[in-house]
């Protein structure tokens, strides 16, 4: 951490060329004494990235920033909000506290938050802006939390793990097992030092498998932000039984959707399916990461339209965690039907069909864009569709 780039002149010029091209400015290069331009740009490139991402980081003065690659692997504020908000108690242990930004979230919800970092520099700079962000509750560790936690006496009410995906000869891997630290190889440490614990994982890590190497499995809560699933976070209690409940939470900008499923109910669950009606629901991607397929058509009283397709329908508009469509026409899928129909710009979505958007977009000669919306999809009878809607 080079403290010289917290000077004002040099704060002042990041500031000023948040909007440049940092190619320009490495090539005419600065004349600060005591930094690289290249450390400047650096500094640059990971604000530009916290503007929408970080707001409390871009819009505090003497932000020390890492590497734009930390920015990109750490939480955005809005879902580390959303997850310390789940948790309460008076102290929680961040294992594997990066750039802070999760527990600069427990702040608020705990009296006292302790960050492990094995990264030297990475906790200095850490440290630096939680004196900045003016928050005195956290204790910074510059030391491996499995380490830490090998050499102290000390019980937790929570432990907060997000293990690291990128492995030093295996590179970037998906398996809890494959991740530093490794969860399942330590729960009986972090069990030592807290009855509860929350690990983060990837969205890309099957729930299945996620369920198989966690133990003690008390809930599961998959977070997306604006439609985009980004992460998974598992709740490991002692008390646990042998099913969870699984919550789905979709972060817009005005509101969450959220909807909730046991688990082991999911495939026991009978399912009602119709030819499109007057309503199309297509379920927000939390719903999808989370296979709640038979639990959305039986809680929300919605058709399905075939087993594969996750689209589902009903005569009477009714609440849906989702995008909602009326149902301007169902037609065959054949170049025919659709050029009769004479669309030449819609939004396309494929659900159960062979073809991408993009080839049906050349195929069919379809601009992307406008306010009518089609959906590819396969209907009871295994025949390809094309369903003609506009927002509800």
């Amino acid at each position: 951490m080079n403290k010289l780039i917290l000077n004002t002149e040099i704060q002042d010029f990041i500031t000023r060329n948040l909007k440049s091209n940092v190619t320009s400015i490495l090539l005419k290069g600065t004349t600060f004494e005591g930094v690289e331009t290249s450390d400047i740009v650096e500094q640059i490139e990971a604000k530009q990235r916290c503007v929408n991402k970080l707001p409390s980081w871009y819009n505090t003065p003497n932000i020390y920033y890492p590497n734009k690659l930390n920015i990109e692997q750490t939480s955005s504020e809005r879902t580390a909000e959303h997850k310390a908000a789940l948790l309460s108690g008076d102290s929680i242990l961040d294992i594997t506290g990066g750039f802070g930004v999760d527990c600069y979230a427990f702040s608020k919800q705990f009296k006292h938050v302790t960050h492990c970092e094995i990264n030297t520099n990475l906790s200095d700079i850490v440290a630096h802006n939680f004196q900045q962000l003016k928050v005195d509750t956290i204790r910074t560790i510059p030391e491996d939390g499995i380490s830490y936690l090998k050499n102290s006496t000390k019980i937790f009410d929570w432990i907060y793990v997000d293990p690291s995906r990128r492995h030093d000869s295996k590179g970037k891997v998906f398996f809890l097992n494959d991740c530093l630290p490794n969860v399942p190889e330590h729960l009986d440490l972090l069990f030592k030092h807290a009855d509860k614990i929350l690990v983060k994982t990837s969205p890309l890590l099957d729930i299945t498998i996620g369920c198989q190497e966690l133990k003690y499995v008390k809930a599961l809560y998959v977070v997306a932000l604006n439609n985009d699933v980004k992460e998974l976070l598992w709740v490991l209690d002692r008390s646990a039984s042998n099913t969870f409940t699984v919550h789905t939470a979709n972060i817009t900008k005005h509101t969450i959707e959220s909807f909730d499923f046991p688990i082991d109910l999911e495939s026991e669950l009978y399912t009602e399916y119709s030819t499109p009606l007057r309503f199309l629901y297509e379920p927000n991607s939390a719903i999808l990461k989370a296979g709640a397929f038979n639990s959305v058509a039986h809680q929300l009283g919605v058709f399905k339209l075939q087993k594969h397709s996750h689209l589902y329908t009903s005569q009477e508009k009714l609440e849906f965690p989702g995008r909602v469509f009326e149902i301007i026409k169902t037609i065959p899928f054949n170049k025919k039907a659709i050029q009769k129909e004479g669309i030449k710009k819609a939004n396309i979505t494929t659900r159960n069909f062979q073809d991408s958007v993009s080839d049906l977009r050349k195929k069919l000669k379809i601009k992307d864009g406008g306010d009518v919306y089609l959906f590819f999809t396969t209907d009871l009878e295994t025949n390809k569709i094309v369903i003609i809607c506009k927002k509800a």
